[in-house]
């Protein structure tokens, strides 16, 4: 080979590195300038290596969308999906919501709109007596209710867990409850309670009492009568949360306290109270917001009035008899219920709150 078919090679051979100790040729210097440099062109000999890798995950994706039949969408596609979800959830809770705040600052009616009054509706709940009494009631309603729907469906849950022939039929007859129209409930319990009712009835003949009892006649029976028709309506329904909690609790723990003596009552406390006490928190949490919410136990056994005088009135059904009829104060209506939404929360938190302290 002749000395000067060297710069020919390397004119041919175009942007490739040069040996080390040699001269850049002129198609390598191009290629340097088009790329920004040897660097850029060919660092360290890793861009076969790259132009490899990239191959493979190409061919490794094409295969993938081969198997599953999935292929790479838009960014928006997923929220395709979501809009029904989130369009629902903007009409029928996001917005009403938002709707109720606006019209709590403004004097609106049924049939009239309103102007803005500032905070005067909150002004005047907090004055008014009735507010006090309807949220005297709920709080109380809340403190009665709430402690026996936390203990009570757990002690039915642990007798209904025990595997004994018939078992079955009890846990449905515990259930039947929950699954029975609010109204007809509250219908059978009326004819129990009132004053010729089976309960009355019973205790004269057995000369217990001689005169009747005024569970619905008497502002005070009356929202204990509704007490205890929401604890026997929600014994039935807790008792599922507290079956499936009780699932997830080694049998091995009782047997080895069973063999260190612990009787049943010892165990119970001792085991199955602190394994189940975070649904315990759950059960304390959502029956505290349904005690807050409790209406047609009180609009059922004591009327449209809640009771003698309105004495057994909760703050949802306040909010009923302020909102409705041809001179119903909308705006004074939403006010309250803002501020039952606002007592809501605090006892939601609370029991959030308690839920972390017990998980640290």
């Amino acid at each position: 080979m002749s000395p000067s078919s060297g710069p020919e090679l390397r004119e041919k051979s175009g942007p490739s590195r040069d040996a080390p100790g040699t001269a850049p040729t002129l198609d390598t210097v191009q290629a340097w300038s088009q790329t920004g440099g040897p660097a850029a062109a060919d660092p360290g000999g890793k861009a076969p290596r790259s132009r490899a890798k990239a191959k493979q995950a190409k061919q490794a994706k094409k295969a993938m969308e081969a198997e599953t039949g999935l292929r790479h969408r838009k960014w928006w596609t997923p929220y395709l999906f979501l809009a029904p979800g989130l369009i629902m959830v903007t009409m029928f809770s996001l917005w009403p919501f938002v709707n109720t705040v606006i019209l709590s600052f403004t004097d609106a009616q049924i049939l009239r709109g309103g102007g803005f009054v500032g905070f005067d509706n909150y002004t005047r709940a907090f004055a008014d007596p009735d507010f006090w009494v309807a949220t005297g009631n709920s709080v109380l309603y809340l403190v009665v209710v709430v402690p026996c729907l936390v203990f009570l469906p757990l002690a039915l849950a642990v007798l209904v867990q025990t595997k004994v022939p018939g078992i079955g039929f009890f846990r449905s007859a515990f259930y039947t409850p929950v699954i029975a129209s609010a109204v007809v409930v509250g219908l059978i319990w009326q004819w129990v309670l009132r004053s010729d009712g089976l309960v009355n009835t019973l205790f004269q003949k057995l000369s217990i009492i001689s005169e009747p009892i005024p569970f619905l006649t008497d502002s005070t029976m009356l929202l204990v009568s509704a007490m205890i028709v929401t604890v026997w309506k929600g014994l039935g329904y807790y008792m599922v949360f507290y079956l499936a909690a009780l699932g997830n609790v080694s049998t091995s723990l009782y047997e080895a306290a069973a063999l260190d003596g612990a009787g049943p009552v010892r165990r119970f406390f001792s085991i199955t109270v602190p394994q189940v006490k975070p649904m315990m928190l759950l059960v304390g949490t959502l029956s505290a917001i349904s005690a807050l919410r409790v209406f047609t136990e009180i609009y059922i056994l004591g009327g449209e009035s809640g009771g003698p005088g309105g004495g057994a009135r909760t703050l949802p059904f306040l909010i009923r008899q302020v909102g409705l009829g041809f001179s119903g104060e909308t705006g004074y209506a939403a006010a309250i219920s803002i501020l039952l939404f606002l007592l809501t929360l605090v006892f939601s938190l609370l029991g959030r709150r308690l839920s972390k302290g017990d998980e640290s």
